[in-house]
């Protein structure tokens, strides 16, 4: 099987890039599960404290899932696609490593749920998001109708929904789908910066602090407080935690692991 997935290493911060750009990047069976593997080994290992994840070429992030691999699907296939799908969506949502989507062309479809999933999404301003199922008589299957309301609220997911349309990337900005945009000859740059800054803080406590935020989105506001107070007496029992206060008592950069 040809390699889509390719993954570079600096120091803490690994660059994964899904490399198909003949295919605009689109997301087949094979380039999921290579995807999933890639995410597992950097969530396993404990020196990966930050994830970049981005497509090759100019002209796409991810352009959608691969049509060519649906249009004679039938409908058990369909579910077991849009099942591994979920499960490659769910693993990047739910990393302990921050991932933050450098999004530098077409995210629609599988590819705005594949940014979605990410913990922030940087775009070039050439970026463009969208989830254009409808035009193809199917819905979104890798979470899109969930996590999509969750970002921009429930009426602009309809709108974006039904009509199918491309959403700028400032647009996209304005309704909280993009966390920033910048130009596309500094997109990695900026992303790598803001890597750094997140690598040089405790690992556990981000981790800690995302579990906190993706749970406590589908919990009650009393049960989600009570979810933060457990994981705010979890992060005592970890070494970040004796570091980071021992820094600031002695007015020291702290040395997290």
């Amino acid at each position: 099987m040809a390699e889509y997935v390719k993954t570079a290493r600096d120091g803490g911060v690994a660059t994964v890039t899904i490399d198909r750009p003949e295919a605009l990047n689109a997301l087949n069976p094979g380039v999921l599960k290579q995807l999933y593997e890639a995410l597992c080994r950097l969530d396993d290992d404990e020196s990966v404290k930050v994830i970049i994840l981005t497509g090759a070429g100019e002209k796409a992030f991810v352009a959608g899932a691969d049509i060519a691999a649906m249009a004679a699907m039938t409908p058990m296939e369909a579910k077991a696609f849009s099942t591994l799908g979920h499960r490659t969506m769910d693993k990047t949502a739910s990393m302990r490593p921050f991932v933050i989507a450098a999004v530098n062309g077409f995210a629609l479809g599988g590819g705005c749920e594949l940014a979605m999933a990410c913990d922030v999404r940087i775009a070039s301003v050439r970026a463009r998001f969208g989830i254009p199922e409808a035009t193809l008589g199917v819905i979104p299957g890798f979470g899109g109708t969930q996590r999509l309301p969750r970002l921009v609220g429930l009426g602009r997911a309809k709108e974006m929904l039904a009509t199918g349309r491309q959403v700028k990337a400032e647009e996209a900005y304005a309704m909280g789908l993009v966390d920033q945009v910048t130009q596309p000859e500094a997109l990695l740059d900026v992303c790598r910066e803001k890597a750094g800054r997140i690598a040089a803080n405790s690992a556990a406590a981000i981790a800690l602090g995302k579990q906190a935020m993706n749970s406590g989105v589908e919990m009650t506001l009393e049960h989600g407080l009570r979810h933060e107070t457990g994981l705010f007496a979890l992060a005592f029992s970890q070494p970040d935690q004796a570091e980071g206060m021992q820094a600031f008592l002695e007015k020291r950069p702290a040395a997290f692991r």
